[in-house]
């Protein structure tokens, strides 16, 4: 079995990536990224000497857009294709209108055209829903499925023990290979709607505990050495969860606690990168504000939620 990585230039490059997983007769892919990724989807699929009709499966780790939002495009390309995915998810590739104006009312018409151009419902014949713990064999492994909650309530990841990976999506954090020159820099995605500290930090030690060689996640790679990665996002997740204590019992309305959260957080991180010895250059920081601001979002949505139930 072999795994290629397919760069799918989101935003920049190095920042989102697809996998495409083959056997020289059968191919799958994990991810999609979005529909602007799908001619790259292809385009990889072709240099491994391989046709759209031998691709069997596509599977998303989650259905958010940067992950799911091609899966419509890619499947019209591939007329043999099953999606697989988490139950959870499942109904939304079907029926994706939820999902489109949620993004659309974050990013903006203008935006959302830019980076998803047109999500496309796909056919609920060709979806089919996976329970956790459930496997697929496929090129000679067994691919096995994890429900893992924590960044999002539908997400999973997928085991394959024999090509000592797992595909963890945005349950293990992202790690830009830009931050990686003072050591391995990993910290978690807490975006809103579905954050919950707990719940990820199970799924944080469930992956670290996994015996498996190598986390290959969508943003952005190979992380090798999962047991100081684990310890990263620990650390993170644990000051995640006591932010969102903070905010609920803080004075603050809950219109003031995303901005509120982005003070903290940035601060955080900057910390730590320095900790590390890591100085991101201004370049560095302007994009990382996307995740810090998306990261702030998720933390006030968890206290807003928490406070107000």
């Amino acid at each position: 079995m072999k795994i290629v990585p397919v760069d799918c230039h989101y935003l920049r490059p190095q920042f989102a990536a697809a996998y495409l997983v083959h056997d020289g007769r059968q191919a799958l892919f994990v991810e999609t990224n979005t529909t602007r990724a799908v001619p790259r989807l292809l385009e990889a699929l072709q240099a491994e000497g391989l046709r759209p009709e031998q691709v069997a499966h596509v599977i998303i780790t989650h259905v958010h857009l940067d992950h799911a939002g091609g899966c419509h495009a890619l499947m019209a390309a591939c007329p043999e294709v099953t999606l697989l995915a988490h139950p959870r998810a499942a109904r939304h590739v079907v029926d994706p209108s939820r999902l489109v104006t949620g993004a659309r009312q974050v990013y903006g018409d203008e935006a959302f055209e830019r980076l998803y151009g047109h999500v496309s419902p796909v056919d609920a014949r060709r979806v089919r829903a996976v329970a956790d713990g459930e496997s697929l064999a496929f090129g000679g492994a067994t691919l096995q499925f994890w429900h893992t909650r924590g960044h999002a309530n539908h997400h999973m990841c997928i085991a394959v023990p024999e090509a000592d990976v797992l595909f963890t999506g945005d349950a293990f954090g992202l790690a830009y290979p830009e931050l990686q020159r003072a050591g391995l820099f990993v910290f978690p995605s807490t975006s809103p709607t579905d954050f919950d500290a707990e719940a990820a930090l199970e799924t944080v030690d469930r992956i670290a505990a996994s015996g498996l060689g190598s986390a290959l996640l969508t943003h952005f790679g190979a992380v090798t050495d999962l047991v100081s990665a684990a310890a990263q996002l620990r650390g993170d997740l644990t000051f995640a969860a006591d932010l969102v204590t903070r905010a609920i019992r803080s004075d603050l309305p809950d219109a003031a606690l995303p901005a509120w959260c982005r003070q903290h957080l940035g601060s955080w991180f900057a910390a730590r990168a320095a900790r590390q010895g890591l100085q991101p250059t201004a370049a560095e920081w302007e994009w990382l504000a996307l995740d810090l601001d998306l990261n702030a979002a998720g933390v006030a949505h968890r206290a807003v939620r928490l406070r107000n139930k």
